[in-house]
């Protein structure tokens, strides 16, 4: 029994910080378009930072709004980062929360989920379901989703001369993999 015991007390003894690890954004690329009557005006981003806990199935991450690229004019972006979007004031957009399904972020395989959580642009935060494709490999996890944003929704306000140029629901395009910090 003394044996028995002894054997047990190591697995009630190994500190908290044993727990698996959070699964780290190695690779991101968040993609918008705004495809209006006038002109297609597409960026792309891929300096994100974000986590997800693949025990609680929960998520955050950060896309730092100054670092979208492409754009047809760098006047273009100017408008973008000053008038739009206002990245002084509002240098990040987020999403955190939950993936709704019960899926095992450890087990490889291909899965379709939805991701529920606050989606904050310009500050302004909205309850958000996005339905995801997450494919697990032994590399780590990688989520791709594309969702629609109406700018009214954030208080993005367009100009009526430019109008004809900016559409008012912008297509975003997301693909993230996120990796194993401890196996990196």
């Amino acid at each position: 029994m003394k044996l028995l015991v002894l054997a047990l007390v190591p697995a009630f003894l190994v500190p908290s910080s044993q727990e698996p690890a959070k699964f780290r954004l190695d690779r991101s690329e968040v993609v918008f378009l705004s495809e209006a009557p006038m002109e297609t005006i597409t960026a792309r981003n891929e300096a994100s930072t974000g986590v997800i806990d693949p025990l609680r199935r929960t998520f955050a991450v950060q896309v730092p709004m100054k670092e979208f690229k492409g754009f047809n004019s760098p006047l273009q972006r100017e408008h973008f980062n000053e008038n739009y979007l206002e990245t002084n004031l509002f240098p990040r957009g987020t999403f955190q929360g939950r993936i709704i399904e019960a899926v095992d972020l450890f087990s490889p395989g291909e899965h379709t989920v939805r991701a529920k959580g606050t989606f904050v642009v310009k500050g302004i935060a909205k309850e958000r379901i996005v339905p995801c494709n997450v494919v697990i490999t032994e590399r780590g996890v990688r989520i791709t989703a594309t969702f629609d944003v109406a700018l009214e929704d954030h208080a993005i306000r367009i100009p009526r001369v430019v109008h004809q140029k900016i559409a008012s629901v912008i297509k975003v395009k997301v693909d993230m993999l996120f990796v194993n910090s401890a196996t990196r």
